[in-house]
């Protein structure tokens, strides 16, 4: 059903552009750049949000409630009002916070796209990418796949200003600091697997992640009951994203696999604060996920989460050009 409404509300917003957008905008789902992207700041192949109209922009709001959950959108719109902060841009921040991307500035560091016919009956996807924002949506055969996934915060803590003391991508770093904090020394020892953080995540922006530049740490399965039910909310601020559905799905795939052998491993200082450089990876047979504050004096995040077998929909469109041959 999910699936079905993307697809329409992505032929209501194509059939909203003009010929110039849908230039932009489109691509073939085989384009040799599918699988580039980064969370860098620059241009990237697109339509920029800033040449939506208002009518579009609902358009791809209403896409975009799709897909994500409440929070999930909250986080989207936190990563545009940290722009305009850490950049200094003119645009108001209700911008960010309730929408008005026409003729914006941080609206011309995000770009949408569509790659293939939602029309047909072929694989296709969309995505939305920008300055500490990846999102990438694919859709096979009635099933989605809703990664990779990469959301940033540069400040993680506005130190000044009139938005001082506004902390971006909260969970993910409280809760790192919980389940840490509430292990035994001799798990501790196991999870701390270095008291010098990486300098980014350790995957970057590679096509294909790289589970084994990742260090194991503490399993799940090692944990006591209260430390598991920490892990899971951690993982739940990656999951949680998705819209209902979707995360429903990835957490049934997550435990399907072996939760128990999730690990979680954390690098750096372990106390909180800006200039207590800190990391952390939570690592399983499908499921990945990376934290990093490190930059700008520990004041800068950046996460991903990451799906081993499905990243651009891998096993899904494997699955559907088997059955298509």
């Amino acid at each position: 059903m999910v699936v079905d409404q993307i697809r329409a509300a992505t032929q209501d917003l194509l059939a909203a552009l003009t010929p110039e957008q849908l230039k932009s905008i489109s691509a073939p789902f085989d384009t040799p750049d599918h699988q580039t992207w980064t969370y860098l700041p620059g241009a990237v192949p697109g339509l920029a949000l800033t040449e939506l109209s208002v009518a579009q922009e609902a358009l791809v709001v209403r896409l975009l409630e799709l897909v994500y959950s409440k929070r999930g959108l909250a986080d989207f719109r936190a990563v545009m009002a940290a722009e305009i902060i850490v950049r200094g841009l003119g645009d108001p921040m209700e911008v960010a916070e309730i929408g008005g991307w026409e003729g914006s500035t941080v609206g011309d560091r995000y770009y949408l796209r569509v790659l293939g016919d939602p029309a047909g009956t072929e694989p296709w996807a969309w995505r939305l990418n920008g300055h500490h924002l990846a999102l990438h949506v694919t859709l096979v055969d009635g099933a989605i796949s809703f990664t990779p996934q990469f959301f940033g915060s540069n400040p993680a803590e506005v130190l000044s200003g009139p938005q001082a003391g506004r902390r971006f991508l909260v969970a993910e770093q409280d809760l790192g600091f919980q389940l840490l904090h509430a292990l035994e020394p001799a798990q501790l020892d196991v999870a701390r697997v270095s008291e010098e953080a990486p300098d980014d995540i350790l995957t970057r922006h590679d096509p294909v992640a790289d589970a084994s530049l990742l260090h194991r740490g503490l399993a799940y399965g090692d944990m006591t009951e209260d430390q598991r039910q920490l892990l899971s909310l951690l993982i739940g601020q990656y999951v949680g994203r998705a819209a209902g559905p979707i995360g429903l799905q990835t957490w049934h795939d997550i435990t399907e696999q072996g939760i128990e052998q999730l690990t979680f491993a954390w690098a750096g200082e372990t106390q909180p604060g800006v200039g207590n450089r800190h990391y952390y990876s939570i690592a399983g047979p499908t499921f990945l996920a990376e934290y990093d504050n490190t930059q700008d004096n520990a004041n800068h995040i950046h996460s991903v989460w990451r799906d081993l077998r499905n990243d651009w929909g891998t096993d899904l469109l494997a699955a559907h050009y088997a059955m298509h041959r």
